[in-house]
């Protein structure tokens, strides 16, 4: 089968879920082309520099520097439906020039086509909103249960068994019966699945390895405020950026050290040695800290105003 896989460009974690998704469509033996823009395209291109990509509909979405966001997300509406309207017409012109046997839209919208098999994933059936609009998340879900509606199949990558579950009430709602037949549940996504154990690593070269990624300027802030607090500290610590855009050099300021990304072949290790790590508390991040089993020393911190974070740092911060 040939298969176009396209995630969202809402940070680095739904390209980086779909590392192990195309991974194992290619050890299927499918052809797989890449789609997307921004940062997310590039961090699977650099995960799979052989393989055909295109581009599609770029968002350039920036989060509001205060602590909420109802009200930049309200002013980007027009922005999204924009977007998901180009990505739909992107995709049937590209489905004029070519046969797909099926697409795979980690989030994207607008990708589905009656012409081909539509595949939507998202982690995200119940949507959590900020304090003050919870009375309207029965309302949201069902919308974003409308949209998904138009394509042929949902897959979920979480665990069906409510008790394994990294998402918890994201992806195992309470409040609705979800008016959809085609969801499945695919198990946890991580692009460490594919890395080989290490057991035997060298002794640690960082205490503290933060790894950042997010819409800014909230990935900056959260930077600069690690570097605040480390500053001059006993501790060696290591900051990715998360920014797959920039040049890969490395910044070195007394016991920090800063570099825009790493190869999971650099960062496993990294990871597996330090003693505390710090990250955004994204699903994505979640699933990738549980497969290296370093889940119970990260620290966990949600973007400001995002309810899904706010949420999933509650349900992995309450044992430590």
């Amino acid at each position: 089968m040939k298969i176009l896989v396209a995630p969202l460009n809402w940070g680095l974690g739904h390209a980086s879920r779909c590392v192990p998704l195309v991974q194992r469509l290619l050890d299927e033996g499918h052809e797989v082309i890449l789609g997307g823009d921004g940062d997310s395209l590039t961090l699977l291109r650099k995960h799979f520099p052989k393989l055909r990509y295109v581009y599609l509909a770029p968002l350039n979405l920036r989060y509001s520097a205060g602590r909420r966001q109802v009200w930049a997300m309200l002013k980007a509406f027009p922005q999204l439906i924009r977007w998901a309207l180009q990505d739909h017409a992107m995709l049937k012109a590209i489905l004029r020039e070519e046969t797909i046997d099926q697409v795979i839209s980690d989030n994207r919208f607008g990708l589905y086509n009656t012409q081909t098999e539509c595949v939507y994933m998202t982690h995200q059936l119940h949507i959590m909103l900020p304090k003050g609009w919870r009375w309207a998340e029965s309302i949201a879900s069902r919308v974003h249960a409308r949209i998904y509606a138009h394509f042929n199949k949902v897959w979920v990558p979480d665990y069906e068994e409510v008790e394994k579950s990294l998402a918890g009430e994201l992806s195992h709602p309470k409040a609705f019966s979800i008016p959809y037949s085609a969801i499945s549940y695919i198990g946890s996504l991580s692009r460490f699945e594919y890395q080989s154990p290490i057991t035997n690593h060298q002794s640690p070269l960082y205490d503290v390895v933060a790894v950042l990624s997010g819409l800014e300027p909230h990935r900056t802030l959260l930077e600069k405020e690690i570097i605040a607090r480390y500053t001059g500290k006993e501790e060696k610590v290591l900051i990715v950026q998360g920014l797959m855009s920039r040049p890969n050099t490395r910044i070195k300021r007394g016991n920090i050290t800063i570099v825009p990304y790493m190869s999971d072949a650099e960062l496993v290790p990294a990871l597996l040695g330090a003693s505390r790590i710090i990250a955004r508390s994204g699903y994505s991040t979640i699933m990738d800290l549980a497969a290296l089993g370093v889940k119970d020393k990260a620290e966990l911190i949600p973007t400001p105003g995002q309810p899904e974070q706010e949420y999933l740092a509650i349900l992995h911060n309450k044992n430590h």
